[in-house]
């Protein structure tokens, strides 16, 4: 994280009721808006919610989401402690959105009385159609966040938007269920229902409708939407109340991407909707940075010598590691004092060695011994073989990722051009699996390796 990441997200997070997290797929949204919500719970203190809608598994594990369930569990502080954190100043809760159980609280709050919330809830259609509902992710989503808020229960409500395909689709959703409700498709799917009375231009696709799906399939679709178009003054009510709390300076939208060309792009549409609609957008956060270490011109150069003459350098390390000096190696770097005092020492080795040979050494004893080296010295060459591919192959990793962060660079300095503000967290080492994972993220602790 950069040095003022983690204070920046405080003051977000500080300054608001309601933090969404919104960007395309992949960049890290839930992780982001998970440690988000744990910063604020940790050091600005009061009761903070995080709302996710497809955590990964370890995830959702580390915080007690281990089964899929609409209720608000708390994290223990316990999760904090073992994690090597001091213990947080607030409350830090979690709920995972379970679709089936919240299209059925959204049916029982938005029906007209118990005899239609019962013919929807029981129509044989009714899992099928809301499982695979246009947008259901998205308004459901929205929903939650609205119910959660109404009910004053927490200081802090952090969302992680659902993965979709057009960026905006969290926004529209209540707009759209709305829309739907009163749209003329529905009416005509309704028709048989409330009427024996087909008109001329519907007659054709009842026909056709009856031929392929059956009469019984038409009935219960009919009776379905029927039902669920009843609900259409509550979607409405709650579409304007929803888009109201969106535009409130108590929203702060950031919008998470990494800096990879499509990620990007989907982050500038959506940047650009949100000033449109006039809505709080307090900072771009990049997720996954490279650290900046990578541009360092002088491990640069390093690594470009690893890679151009890795073999020299190789013999270097290994004459240095067996007790050797560049003199050895015929560098003539070696200081002369140094080389007359290895020069005596071999000089008195090989005195001893003559002296223990004329002493008794058999024929036997040398060849054994002549062998032992022939075996040392392969030895030895096979180690500099492998010493010299592993510092090419550092060096060559070195400078491929010194070309990605160089990209990331460039992509930065068009984002700072746009006057947008923005928060730069870094790239871990593996997935998020814990408190730790989130607080380091979050800049909780130490700096990430």
């Amino acid at each position: 994280m950069s040095s003022n990441g983690n204070r920046n997200l405080l003051d977000i997070t500080s300054t608001s009721k309601v933090v969404v997290a919104c960007g395309g797929g992949g960049v890290g949204k839930t992780s982001v808006a998970a440690a988000a919500a744990a910063l604020a719970a940790a050091e600005q203190g009061g009761k903070v919610l995080v709302l996710t809608v497809d955590p990964a598994r370890r995830l959702a594990g580390a915080l007690g989401l281990d089964a899929l369930s609409n209720t608000v569990r708390e994290i223990p502080e316990r999760a904090f402690m073992e994690a090597g954190l001091r213990q947080p100043k607030g409350e830090l809760w979690a709920a995972m959105l379970d679709m089936k159980q919240s299209w059925d609280d959204l049916v029982r709050r938005h029906s007209p009385d118990s005899n239609t919330c019962d013919k929807i809830l029981t129509n044989p259609l009714y899992d099928s159609i809301t499982s695979r509902f246009v947008q259901s992710h998205d308004y459901i989503a929205v929903e939650r966040l609205y119910e959660e808020y109404t009910t004053g229960n927490f200081d802090l409500i952090v969302v992680d938007t659902p993965p979709s395909r057009n960026a905006l689709d969290f926004l529209d959703a209540p707009k759209h269920m709305a829309d739907f409700l009163s749209s003329r498709l529905l009416k005509w799917i309704i028709i048989p229902y409330r009427s024996n009375l087909i008109n001329i231009a519907s007659k054709p696709f009842y026909h056709i409708a009856d031929r392929i799906l059956g009469s019984q399939f038409l009935t219960d679709i009919s009776e379905f939407f029927a039902a669920f178009q009843s609900m259409y003054d509550g979607f409405r009510k709650r579409a304007v109340e929803v888009e109201t709390l969106l535009k409130s300076k108590e929203t702060s939208f950031i919008v998470i991407t990494t800096l990879e060309e499509v990620p990007l792009r989907e982050a500038e549409t959506f940047v650009t909707e949100l000033r449109t609609r006039q809505m709080n957008l307090r900072s771009i956060v990049l997720n996954k940075v490279l650290p900046e270490y990578l541009l360092d011109s002088a491990a640069m150069k390093l690594a470009g010598r690893l890679v151009k003459d890795p073999d020299s350098i190789a013999g270097k390390l290994a004459l240095h590691n067996s007790g050797g000096t560049d003199a050895d190696a015929g560098t003539g770097d070696a200081n002369p004092h140094d080389r007359n005092a290895t020069g005596k020492a071999c000089a008195e080795g090989k005195s001893n060695k003559l002296k223990g040979n004329a002493a008794g050494a058999t024929e036997a004893t040398d060849r054994t011994s002549s062998s032992t080296l022939d075996a040392q010295d392969q030895l030895q060459e096979s180690e500099g073989a492998v010493l010299s591919t592993v510092l090419y192959e550092i060096g060559r990793s070195f400078l491929d990722f010194h070309m990605a962060a160089e990209n990331e660079q460039r992509q930065k300095a068009k984002l700072h051009t746009t006057g947008h503000p923005t928060i730069v967290l870094p790239r871990l080492d593996g997935d998020i699996a814990d408190i730790k994972g989130l607080a380091t993220l979050a800049g909780l602790v130490g700096s990430p390796v």
